[in-house]
C-alpha cells in the first residue's frame, strides 16, 4: 500500500475546503463546536444562528465528499431555560433542503458519563452521531463492525421450536419478523445502531475530545485501506489519528491555532507508535525465522 497521508491544515474549513477539488473524500466525520458551548474555545455560535453558520460549510462537505461516501455529524443539543433547544432538529431538517439524505441516526452512549442532578432531567449520557449521505446507494462494509454473538447464544440456540426455524411474525402485529435458526452456527452478529463507548479519552488537552473508538467504528464502517477521511473541525486530532492507525488518508482542519498544533502533536505521536510497532514485529518474525 502506499505511504499515507495525514494532513492538518490551520483556518476555517469553509475557506480551506474551497482548495480541494470535487468527491476527493470517501468520509466526513466530525463534532463542530455544539451552539454556545465552549465559548472560551470556538467564541460560540448562538442556537438561533447555527444552522444559518453550519450550512455554507456543509455545502462544502457535500461538494468535497464522494458520492458513495458518508457524512458523520456528532452532536447533541442544549438545554435552555428548561427545555432542550430545537437547533439540532432544525439543521436536519435544513440539510435534507440542502440535498443531503438523513440515511441514519446512530447513538453514542457514554457508559462512564459524569453524575449530576438538574430540577427537570436527569444526567446525559448520549449523544447523536447523524448519518447523512449524498446517494441512496453508498460505501458500507456492515460485516468490519460485527460484534461477538453473546453468551445468549449457548442457551437460546440450544434448543429450537418450530416458530424459531421460520420466519415467525411478531404476534403483536408490529410487523417484525425474526428466523431465530439462521443464528444458530454464527460466532459474529451485526451490532445496533448504539454505540456502548467510554468517555475517556487520551486527548486531555482539548474541551471536548471524544474517544479514538468513535471515529474508528465509522472510519471501519464507511471506508475501505487507503480511503480519504476530513474532519473539518479536527480539535485534538483524534479523527486523523484513528484513520491512520487503521490505514486510511485523512486531512484534519481547526481554526484554533492551539489545536491544530496539538493535532499535528497526535498525529506525529501515533506515526511513530506506529513505525516502532512494525519494527518490533519485524525484528522478532526475523528472529525467528
Amino acid at each position: 500500500m502506499p505511504a499515507l497521508q495525514t494532513d492538518i491544515l490551520h483556518g476555517d474549513c469553509l475557506e480551506i475546503l474551497k482548495e480541494f477539488p470535487d468527491e476527493h473524500f470517501d468520509l466526513v466525520f466530525t463534532s463542530p463546536p455544539y451552539a454556545d458551548r465552549r465559548k472560551n474555545t470556538y467564541g460560540g455560535t448562538k442556537p438561533e444562528h447555527y444552522v444559518e453558520w453550519f450550512l455554507p460549510r456543509a455545502a462544502e462537505f457535500q461538494r468535497v465528499l464522494k458520492k458513495t461516501g458518508s457524512f458523520v455529524l456528532n452532536i447533541k443539543e442544549k438545554a435552555e431555560d428548561g427545555e432542550r433547544h430545537t437547533f439540532v432538529i432544525e439543521l436536519i431538517i435544513a440539510l435534507r433542503k440542502q440535498g443531503w439524505l438523513w440515511t441514519e441516526e446512530y447513538i453514542w452512549h457514554k457508559r462512564n458519563c459524569h453524575p449530576g442532578k438538574w430540577p427537570n432531567r436527569f444526567r446525559d449520557a448520549w449523544e447523536r452521531c447523524l448519518h447523512f449521505t449524498r446517494e441512496r446507494h453508498f460505501k458500507m462494509n456492515q460485516e468490519a463492525v460485527m460484534v461477538p454473538m453473546g453468551d445468549w447464544k449457548e442457551k437460546r440456540l440450544k434448543t429450537l421450536g418450530k416458530n424459531d426455524t421460520v420466519r415467525f411474525q411478531s404476534q403483536v402485529g408490529s410487523g417484525f419478523g425474526k428466523n431465530i435458526a439462521n443464528w444458530k452456527d454464527r460466532e459474529m452478529a451485526f451490532p445496533s445502531n448504539v454505540l456502548h463507548l467510554a468517555t475517556e479519552c487520551g486527548n486531555k488537552s482539548h474541551s471536548a475530545a471524544f474517544p479514538k473508538a468513535l471515529p474508528e467504528w465509522f472510519i471501519k464502517l464507511f471506508t475501505d485501506p487507503g480511503d480519504w477521511v476530513l474532519d473539518p473541525f479536527v480539535g485534538s486530532g483524534t479523527t486523523c489519528v484513528a484513520a491512520q492507525e487503521l490505514g486510511r488518508n485523512s486531512v484534519g482542519i481547526d481554526i484554533k491555532h492551539d489545536f491544530s498544533e496539538l493535532a499535528e502533536t497526535e498525529v506525529e505521536s501515533a506515526s511513530l507508535a506506529m513505525f516502532d510497532k512494525a519494527t518490533k514485529q519485524n525484528g522478532y518474525s526475523k528472529k525467528n525465522k
